[in-house]
């Protein structure tokens, strides 16, 4: 008579499952681990009771632990850079069989994905590591819990990625499909050289991804000065609201990977001029009272919050506005990003490569399209460039302020630095346009009806344009002054008036005819009489200025000479605001001989005349009588307001009340009403405040007192700015140190 082994039956309730689930295990005694699997009979696959990415520990190695939806109390958000290993658990109700059990994560992007946005793996033991591919390697098992390490592809998109985890029997089509509920942030990793914004020299990254203040440099020649700004990229809502307008960009999700058309999409959803949900609403009218005036911003995470919750664009923006957003977006993402200021700035309309002034028989200037704004900003991304030929990867401009069409989108960039110094307009994108911007030449055109363009060439200026390009220097923050600017001008072209210029510019022009035949005209221009407007130094508000240009007939001849001289005030962007006074008269300059014109303007001829930034544009024309020789010349000069003083009495300790003052002494003769100053840090509670002053005489000192509470260790930044009824657009910085209780 045969017998049988006896059976050893565990019966339980998994945990947080109903008793119907009971799962049965049979093992028959006696047997060997083979003869006990091919008896054990599991009725149901695992079912996931929790999966953790562990977000703190996987940011330190990852440079994302500063991002605020990492560190929140109980945050279950992960925030990791593709191409790099990170770790995760999965939790099971209970225990886990290697030879039976299978565990499928599925990694997506977007409600529909594809190839490109979906990573589908098996947890295994020897899973190899691919860069071009997503990996699970399972590297520990206790009992109902499996410990792993992802590897993303390095050229994954980059975006808020869903995770599924399924599980399967072996030989069993039963499956269990469990939908993880918390975020998953896969962004750039200019850390990994197989990235395409990697940075060799890594120590930059501090500034160019992870420094979330900085400086914007704004206004003329000799009197622009650093605006300190809080970029914020690493506030809760930032990250959630760059995602919001990736969405609203409908660019395909497949290309977010590739952060050259990543970038050009930035450029074009920071502005909202193509009306597709864009970020910021331009405004340079001088008329904002239906919402914030661009100076009055302090920073970028008021604007990206208030575009996250209120789901519409913010007004008001201009273009460091723009470049300053845009900065946030990029470094939110991993790239690599920069402000940059081009002081004297061309707008070219027509692709000439040139900045075409007109004026008629008389010598009034009858405008034109192109335009030249005394400063303009837009930002310097870093990454390789494979469609293009070696050597023109490094930084590319972009440039976020709606201006001129590219492909019939209000976008620019991203444009190599090395093309557009070199002036090779074949490279993408909109080379020509930034070439312009920092070197085309200043024509002045005279109507003529015996030309053969109804205008004759009477004045070329080949070094107005473009006299500095600025930018921040990395790891350095000088919050009373500009010792933390650098000139980067030697970057985007060759030394002004040098060979290697003048090849530059033209190596560009013969990509358009016409900017051949300007050129050419332009080469023919003679005179015998010079002219030289003489640069204004700083003009503190309320002071008088003179103006005054040097006339020198270096012929052997009398001249008779038809002068005018005007001051007017201007938007930074080159359009003309008021008229503040005008001189006009006939000079007789005998051979070889000099003279002078002169105007004085006083603060009360300018200041009811003033608006916004105080830049003031100072133009100066002649007219040869003799040889019908044509002059004229602009002058830009921005008439500097006072600082706000940020001051701390008391050591600043991390949760503790403190009282911060700010003053600074107003410069007018008259009182200031209305007083308001804004203060913003990433380091304080509530971030942005702000508070009431008194109205404040004729030459007394401004004051307001805050309580400020510091929540973040270390060294901070403050940053505050004031307006009134009668003076707008005053700034101040200054940066503390917060100490442990």
């Amino acid at each position: 008579m045969s017998t049988r082994a006896p059976l050893i039956v565990n019966c339980f309730t998994p945990r947080n499952r109903a008793p119907s689930s009971i799962e049965i295990q049979i093992y028959p005694e006696g047997k060997s681990e083979e003869t006990v699997h091919r008896y054990r009979c599991i009725m149901k696959p695992l079912v996931v009771n929790e999966v953790n990415f562990y977000p703190r520990e996987n940011a330190k190695l990852h440079h994302t632990d500063s991002y605020e939806l990492v560190n929140a109390e109980d945050s279950k958000v992960a925030i990791v850079r593709r191409g790099q290993l990170f770790k995760g658990k999965v939790q099971f109700t209970r225990s886990y069989d290697e030879k039976s059990d299978l565990v499928q994560l599925v990694f997506t992007l977007g409600d529909s994905p594809a190839m490109a946005t979906m990573g589908s793996m098996y947890l295994k033991r020897d899973a190899v590591v691919d860069k071009h591919a997503w990996s699970a390697k399972l590297t520990d098992v206790q009992k109902d819990t499996l410990y792993f390490e992802i590897s993303t592809p390095v050229d994954v998109p980059v975006g808020c990625w869903a995770l599924y985890v399924i599980t399967r029997i072996k030989n069993s089509p039963a499956k269990e499909i469990y939908n993880y509920d918390q975020e998953l942030y896969i962004l750039f990793n200019p850390w990994n050289p197989e990235d395409q914004t990697y940075m060799e020299d890594s120590a930059l990254l501090q500034e160019y991804v992870l420094n979330d203040v900085g400086k914007v440099w704004m206004g003329p020649v000799r009197t622009g000065s650093g605006k300190p700004w809080v970029f914020g990229q690493f506030d809760t809502d930032v990250l959630r609201a760059v995602m919001f307008m990736l969405h609203r960009s409908n660019m395909p999700l497949k290309q977010r990977g590739d952060p050259i058309r990543l970038c050009r999409t930035i450029s074009k959803m920071v502005n909202a001029n193509d009306e597709d949900g864009g970020i910021l609403i331009g405004n340079w009218s001088g008329k904002y009272e239906d919402a914030t005036a661009p100076f009055n911003w302090t920073g970028s995470v008021d604007i990206m919050q208030e575009y996250l919750k209120m789901n519409r664009s913010v007004a008001y923006g201009q273009c460091w506005v723009f470049a300053c957003v845009t900065t946030t977006v990029c470094r939110a993402l991993g790239i690599p990003s920069r402000l940059v200021t081009n002081v004297v700035s061309a707008h070219d309309t027509d692709c000439s490569l040139s900045i075409d002034k007109y004026y008629n028989e008389a010598m009034n200037d009858t405008s034109g399209d192109d335009s030249i704004w005394n400063f303009h900003v837009w930002n310097d991304v870093w990454m390789a460039r494979p469609d293009l030929p070696s050597g023109y990867g490094g930084w590319q401009a972009i440039d976020a302020t709606p201006q001129e069409k590219s492909e019939g989108k209000c976008q620019c960039g991203p444009a190599s630095l090395e093309a557009i110094k070199k002036g090779e307009l074949g490279m993408n994108y909109d080379v020509a346009f930034v070439l312009a911007s920092v070197n085309a030449d200043v024509l002045r055109w005279r109507k003529d009806p015996y030309s053969e363009l109804g205008y004759s060439v009477v004045e070329t200026s080949k070094d107005y344009v473009g006299q500095m390009v600025l930018t921040k220097k990395p790891l350095v923050f000088d919050p009373l002054g500009d010792e933390d600017c650098e000139d980067i001008t030697d970057q985007y072209k060759y030394s002004e008036g040098s060979t290697a210029e003048r090849v530059a510019l033209m190596n560009g022009a013969c990509h358009s005819e016409r900017a051949k035949r300007c050129y050419e005209l332009a080469s023919k221009v003679k005179s015998d009489v010079s002219f030289k407007l003489r640069d204004i130094d700083a003009v503190n508000i309320g002071n008088d200025f003179r103006i005054v240009v040097d006339i020198d007939n270096k012929s052997e001849e009398p001249r008779n000479i038809n002068a005018v001289l005007t001051a007017t005030s201007v938007f930074y962007n080159g359009v003309r605001a008021e008229q503040v006074k005008t001189v006009q008269g006939k000079i007789f300059l005998g051979p070889y001989t000099h003279d002078e014109i002169v105007i004085d303007v006083t603060a009360e001829d300018y200041l009811p005349k003033l608006v916004e930034y105080c830049n003031m544009k100072i133009s100066a024309m002649a007219l040869v009588d003799e040889t019908k020789q044509c002059w004229a010349d602009d002058d830009d000069f921005r008439v500097m307001k006072p600082t706000i003083n940020i001051k701390v009495n008391d050591n600043l300790v991390i949760n503790q009340p403190r009282e911060a003052f700010l003053s600074f002494l107003n410069p007018l003769d008259r009182t200031l009403t209305g007083c308001e100053f804004r203060v913003t840090s990433p380091g304080l509670a509530g971030r942005t405040v702000r508070v009431a002053a008194q109205d404040t005489l004729a030459k007394k000192r401004v004051v307001a007192s805050l309580p400020v509470t510091p929540n973040t260790l270390g060294r901070i930044h403050i940053v505050a700015t004031f307006t009134s009824n009668e003076l707008k657009e005053i700034t101040g910085a200054a940066t503390v140190d917060v100490l442990e209780n």
